[in-house]
């Protein structure tokens, strides 16, 4: 296969770039930006992909990120592709803010009366994970579960990360839209030039007639 990779990575490897990228992640960024300026859709679908991708990475579903971000993409009418790079946006450096963003704004809407501190919410989660599948395997062998353990995570953390998140999504998701539409237009403009020899407004009125010297 032409595109194949040279050297097959291991699970650690790929692990490992997941949290730092390999090159940094200025330089993935940089990749992801250049990758959703060439994709071949209008620049509309394109933008509403970014804000799909975008919104849906202020959610609290971790590891369903991806597939949640292509049923908004769908459901907008959006670039699936484009929705799916946007969720660059949650990674390993932008959590923190993110989590404090939606948990805080949550937490007010709700009027929480213990808010969660922020270095214990990664934990929170972690803990529900191993949890869950406790509970689901207890289902299976028959042995005790600990259902309330997770309701108090769901009323605690989830529910408020859920509905504080949804604020800020919406808000970045049509902020990434009105700002990503005109630049995604313009260089999709200067690539025809440049590919196709479409002369640009400039060019044309300089050769206009009257304008010949």
């Amino acid at each position: 296969m032409v595109f194949k990779r040279r050297d097959r990575r291991s699970i650690w490897q790929i692990l490992q770039e997941t949290v730092y990228p390999r090159g940094g992640w200025a330089r993935a960024a940089s990749y992801i930006s250049h990758r959703v300026r060439r994709l071949p859709d209008p620049p509309a679908r394109i933008a509403r992909g970014i804000a799909a991708g975008i919104f849906v990475s202020f959610s609290p579903f971790f590891g369903l990120h991806l597939p949640l971000a292509a049923i908004v993409a769908l459901v907008l009418r959006g670039n699936m592709l484009a929705a799916l790079l946007s969720t660059f946006i949650g990674n390993p450096l932008t959590f923190p803010l993110i989590a404090a963003i939606s948990l805080q704004s949550g937490e007010l809407i709700m009027g929480a009366e213990t808010p969660v501190p922020l270095p214990q919410v990664l934990g929170a989660f972690s803990r529900a994970a191993g949890q869950l599948w406790e509970d689901l395997g207890a289902l299976v062998t028959g042995g005790p579960t600990h259902w309330d353990q997770l309701a108090i995570f769901f009323e605690g953390v989830f529910l408020p990360y859920l509905v504080g998140g949804l604020v800020p999504g919406v808000v970045f998701g049509l902020l990434a839209y009105f700002l990503s539409h005109p630049v995604i237009a313009a260089y999709q403009k200067r690539r025809a030039r440049a590919l196709y020899g479409v002369p640009s407004k400039r060019q044309v009125k300089a050769v206009a007639p009257g304008r010949i010297r």
